[in-house]
């Protein structure tokens, strides 16, 4: 972590967020200090990708506050939003490139929201826009695919335009939502090294969603557990087992073959009933 600054970043009070009777998140607290890497893990469904997309602004809690870069997110107007989004960028786990588009102009369309009107091709936009772009592909280690189509290159590869298509806005959070589910252990590796890196040079706070317990314990600073939408586990990753991690997922186990017994126990005893009366 970035010891030099640890001011709170992202703030989250009684977070609870409902889809109508489903309730994906219920009264979660987090702070995140700016600088951090913090790995949000649990069960599909558990409430991580939700949770993402209440700190980028794309969801509006039912519930509690947020707090990001300064701004109270679920008071901003759309204006403010997109000025927020702007400086919070996200990378998703199917890369999200258009793929007939080459390389260097994926990672352009990262600076679109510091541009105005429609860009059609590389040369549209600003040279000094280009060399930026060019000096983030070098750093993500594709500079010499810069001209081909996003589409032929393999899916860690696109999973590093992606990251260089980030760093384009200039952000000071990235939000990464299974970044790596789609990729190879080698991919996942390089990808989440990257990521780490780049957070450590730039000083860039990084909340990303994993299901691979060993990457979360690899690469992240902090850990923070989801479970059915509620944080069950928030603590350093120095020092933390594999096993105490892993209660994230193996509480919900005890639960389900507590069930599977009781069902069983109540079939033998009403076969066992229905036999004495017989």
């Amino acid at each position: 972590m970035n010891g030099t600054a640890t001011a709170p970043i992202v703030t989250i009070s009684g977070l609870t967020k409902r889809f109508g009777s489903n309730r994906a998140l219920h009264d979660v607290d987090l702070t995140v200090a700016r600088g951090e890497v913090v790995v949000l893990l649990g069960l599909s469904g558990s409430g991580k990708s939700t949770l993402l997309r209440h700190i980028d602004g794309l969801e509006s809690p039912s519930e509690g506050s947020l707090d990001v870069l300064g701004e109270r997110v679920e008071t901003l107007s759309q204006k403010s939003l997109r000025s927020l989004r702007s400086r919070v960028a996200m990378i998703f786990q199917q890369f999200e490139l258009v793929p007939s588009l080459t390389v260097l102009e994926n990672v352009l369309t990262g600076a679109l929201s510091r541009l105005s009107g429609p860009r059609l091709g590389v040369w549209t936009y600003p040279r000094a826009l280009r060399r930026q772009a060019l000096g983030h592909l070098d750093r993500v280690g594709l500079l010499e695919k810069a001209y081909e189509r996003s589409e032929l290159l393999s899916g860690g590869q696109q999973q590093r335009v992606a990251i260089a298509r980030a760093l384009m806005q200039e952000p000071q959070i990235l939000l990464a939502d299974e970044p790596v589910a789609s990729l190879d252990p080698e991919s996942s590796e390089q990808v989440m090294r990257l990521i780490r890196e780049i957070a450590a040079d730039d000083g860039l706070t990084v909340i990303c969603s994993l299901h691979q317990v060993d990457l979360a314990l690899g690469w992240g600073d902090r850990i923070v557990g989801l479970r059915h939408g509620e944080v069950v586990l928030d603590t350093p990753t120095d020092g933390l087992t594999k096993s105490q991690v892993m209660e994230v997922y193996g509480r919900v186990t005890p639960t389900a073959e507590l069930r599977a017994i009781e069902t069983e126990l109540a079939t033998e005893s009403l076969l066992l009933t229905r036999g004495a009366e017989a």
